[in-house]
């Protein structure tokens, strides 16, 4: 009987599937390589980058992931940037900040560590630029004076009187610009609890109090830098002077968002560091994860949210 023309082609195809099958056994390269939680669709890509602060940046970002991952909004990458140059890998260090929504700088080198190299520094001012978001993290406000486009992507910065405009908040809530010259360097008094005050609207905030409590808070004196396209988004009063100064601020820098405060600290002699353990600065570090990478903020305002009155201390977040 003569075989159909058809039928042959079906017996040809099926013995070559079952030969790629057979072989994909042996060569798991012709298999289909599993999806990263970084290429999510659902989640929001974020970067940590650390590796020098004067500060305990290393615990910082094990408490920055432990606040963020229970909430499943975010895949979490981490890398550490070398902070001697002689280290062999400096010269080659440079993230991927393509595959990344938002990146929370945790590098501080006020005091003396190395800068990020050119390819990084060239590669995360595109990131910025093309739209990405950054979460500017306590101390990494300090960081890289000498770096012109950081200074303009912050807006203000732990800088000399001698270095560019700082914002003080006038008895109005008018934002008063000092010039470079006047006034003094950046500078905070000791840490105490501080009442914040939200100054206008925003989405970040939306929903919170316009006054709560904060535990034992630096509020920066004279930020000072570029100071353009900042909008101030709350203040504090300095604990002596009670002069009002910016606690919270976002800068434009191209189609990039960016997120600073002084939020966030953690000293290496802390045991139960209380910044990360307020429910304030929880709720307000995952909302603004979201406006950075320009989603709906949709994290809701918990009913442990500070008062006007009183902070609200969370159990320290850890993680195995």
């Amino acid at each position: 009987m003569t075989s159909h023309p058809a039928a042959i082609r079906w017996s040809l195809s099926a013995r070559l599937f079952a030969i790629l099958v057979l072989l994909s056994g042996f060569f798991p390269s012709l298999q289909a390589e599993p999806q990263s939680s970084t290429s999510h669709p659902g989640l929001i890509r974020v970067l940590i980058i650390d590796g020098c602060s004067n500060h305990d940046w290393k615990r910082t970002t094990q408490l920055v992931r432990a606040i963020l991952q229970p909430t499943g909004l975010f895949s979490i990458t981490f890398s550490t940037a070398p902070s001697v140059t002689t280290d062999p890998a400096y010269a080659g260090w440079c993230p991927d900040f393509s595959k990344f929504d938002v990146v929370i700088q945790n590098y501080n080198n006020l005091q003396g560590g190395a800068p990020w190299p050119a390819l990084a520094r060239a590669a995360f001012e595109r990131f910025v630029q093309n739209g990405g978001g950054v979460f500017i993290l306590h101390s990494a406000n300090n960081s890289f004076a000498d770096w012109d486009a950081y200074n303009h992507i912050i807006g203000l910065g732990w800088r000399k009187k001698d270095y560019g405009t700082a914002l003080q908040i006038g008895p109005d809530e008018s934002i008063i610009r000092i010039p470079p010259g006047q006034g003094q360097d950046t500078s905070h008094r000791p840490r105490q609890d501080r009442l914040i005050h939200l100054l206008g609207d925003d989405p970040i905030h939306a929903g919170m109090p316009r006054t709560w409590m904060t535990p034992l808070l630096e509020v920066y004196n004279y930020t000072r830098g570029p100071a353009e396209n900042v909008s101030v988004l709350s203040w504090a009063e300095d604990p002596k002077t009670q002069a009002r100064w910016p606690t919270e601020w976002t800068v434009t820098y191209g189609k990039g968002r960016v997120y600073c405060s002084s939020f966030g600290h953690v000293w290496h002699d802390e045991v139960a560091p209380v910044d990360m353990r307020c429910a304030g600065f929880q709720t307000v570090l995952v909302r603004a994860l979201q406006w950075l990478a320009q989603r709906p903020v949709t994290y809701p305002i918990p009913p442990d949210f500070p008062t006007a009155t009183a902070v609200s201390l969370r159990p320290l977040p850890e993680l195995p």
